[in-house]
């Protein structure tokens, strides 16, 4: 069984509030978590907040919530707490952003689909890169990646480097990917990620994911086609509606 969870807190340093903006006629986290509910893999979704004003809109709009420290660093020890609090045999976590407001439930579907035999340790979604702009963007988190498809190492760096070859012409002789940050977390990891202290890669990155790499964990890398539309600025909203509209 796989429960969804949509961490959500107030306290956005970027955009403070950002999950009850108003998007045509829905709050932003409605729409996440309408659009989590037609997932077809999701035997459970709930909003891990610590935010009253959350809590009590997502009771209002009829979805269930739990109420979770205010302490957290990340949506993953978030993720954590929520899930101490559910009934229900759950094998794995999904984390589903919480800033995302047009996610498509199929892209949910696909990350689940490498969770079936119960072997995966953690898993998350990446997404061919197709330009040079892209490619060396530090925005962007590029992944490498073993013949198991799972991740090698995650960095804001270009990774591999292409002797010989010009900059520019560097995504037309290796399959590059970056990141796509959703993650499923089988439940006895997710345990134990949450009790490892902070990496030295970690740091230098700003990449949790590091961490768990760094200590020896498997994180299965899934291809989407689904492009993120993340909302954290004020700006980003207008964006986000364009690119759908």
């Amino acid at each position: 069984m796989i429960v969804g969870i949509i961490p959500a807190r107030y306290a956005s340093t970027r955009f403070p509030g950002k999950s009850l903006i108003d998007i045509r006629g829905k709050s932003m986290i409605q729409r996440v978590y309408e659009q989590s509910t037609k997932s077809k893999a999701l035997d459970k979704i709930v909003v891990a907040t610590d935010d009253k004003r959350i809590y009590d809109h997502v009771v209002a709009f009829g979805g269930e919530v739990v109420m979770t420290g205010e302490q957290h660093p990340s949506g993953t020890d978030r993720c954590w707490d929520a899930f101490k609090q559910l009934k229900g045999d759950y094998q794995y976590i999904i984390n589903i952003q919480g800033d995302e407001p047009f996610i498509d439930p199929m892209q949910i579907d696909e990350l689940a689909m490498v969770l079936q035999d119960g072997t995966t340790e953690l898993a998350t979604q990446m997404i061919p890169v197709s330009s040079h702009e892209m490619l060396f963007d530090k925005g962007e988190v590029k992944i490498v990646l073993n013949d198991r498809m799972e991740a090698l190492y995650f960095s804001r760096m270009v990774i591999p480097f292409i002797k010989g070859v010009d900059e520019k012409e560097w995504h037309k002789h290796h399959t590059y990917y970056r990141h796509v940050g959703m993650y499923a977390y089988r439940k006895d990891v997710l345990e134990a990620i949450t009790k490892l202290p902070v990496s030295s890669l970690e740091k230098a990155e700003s990449l949790e994911q590091l961490r768990w790499v760094e200590h020896g964990y498997k994180i299965k890398c899934v291809p989407t086609r689904f492009e993120s539309h993340c909302i954290d600025t004020p700006e980003d909203v207008e964006k986000v509606l364009a690119l759908l509209s």
